[in-house]
Order: structure tokens, then sequence, then C-alpha cells
């Protein structure tokens, strides 16, 4: 055989490694992460509810969901370990002081900062038409008509 024929399974030999290897590494880093966890630290679940440790087992996790309120979970359903700071930020709303001395949005504002204000507000009142009629504005023949329809075919079944 000639190494032109060889060529390509090399070359996906290759890519296979790399692709294992870098889902190794997150594995192995997401592991490390969980083992870090002690107790009073805040976590997010693969599921995405927020919670704060309270005891560490072997393989579970003795979670605060709320006040009084605690629940078992594995630990590989740890998804984050999340600093102080931006625990309090979205489970408690404060809106402390970023790294950088500013205050952090936990909304999209930022990203609309070319609009002016006023017409922002002006946008979110604005009524939208589905195209959908409420009851109270069909006549009510036409609701008499539904409803014998609805009867009709309750009827034929």
């Amino acid at each position: 055989m000639s190494i032109v024929t060889l060529l390509p399974f090399i070359v996906l030999i290759g890519a296979m490694f790399l692709m294992t290897r870098s889902a190794k590494k997150k594995q192995q880093a997401a592991a490390q992460m969980r083992d870090d966890m002690q107790p009073g630290t805040g976590v997010r679940t693969i599921g995405g509810m927020y919670a704060t440790v309270k005891e560490i087992q072997h393989d579970t996790v003795l979670l605060e969901v709320a006040p009084g309120v605690h629940a078992v979970y594995a630990k590989n359903a740890i998804g984050a370990v999340l600093d102080d700071a931006e625990y309090n930020r979205i489970v408690h709303g404060d809106d402390d002081l970023g790294v950088e001395g500013t205050v952090v949005p936990d909304d999209a504002s930022s990203l609309t900062s070319g609009q002016a204000d006023d017409t922002a507000d002006d946008a979110d009142d604005a009524k939208i038409d589905l195209g959908k009629k409420a009851e109270e504005d069909v006549a009510p023949k036409e609701v008499e008509a539904k409803d014998a329809k609805a009867d009709g075919e309750s009827d034929a079944k």
C-alpha cells in the first residue's frame, strides 16, 4: 500500500485522538470543580436550580434549595460552583459592584444602549395584535354557532 492510501486513515485517527483528549480534559476539570466544593458555597445544578451546599458525601451532596428545604443530589448533577458575589447577584438580586467597579446588569439593557430610553418604553407599552379576537369582541351569534358546532361534534362521538 502506498502512503497516499493510508493518509486519510492517519488523519482520521489523529482527529479522533484530539477529540477524545479534549473531552477527557473537560471531564477532569468538571470532576476537579466538584471535588473543590465546600459547605456554604453556591452551586447551579445541571437542571438550572441554584442552591447552597450543606453537606458533601462520597457521591452525593446535600443542597439547601430554599431556607429550610434540603435535597440530596448526585455530585454529577452539579453543573457549576459559583463564587459568592455571582451567587448573591443571581439568587438574591444583589447588585454588587463587578470586578471593574461597575454594576453588572442582569438584563439585556446594555445591548440596546444605542436606543433612546423613551422610545424603548413606548415600544414596550404598545399593544401587539395577533389577529385573535377576544370572546367579548366576537358577536353573540358567532359564539352560539361555535357552541352549537362543538355540541354537534360531541354528539357524533
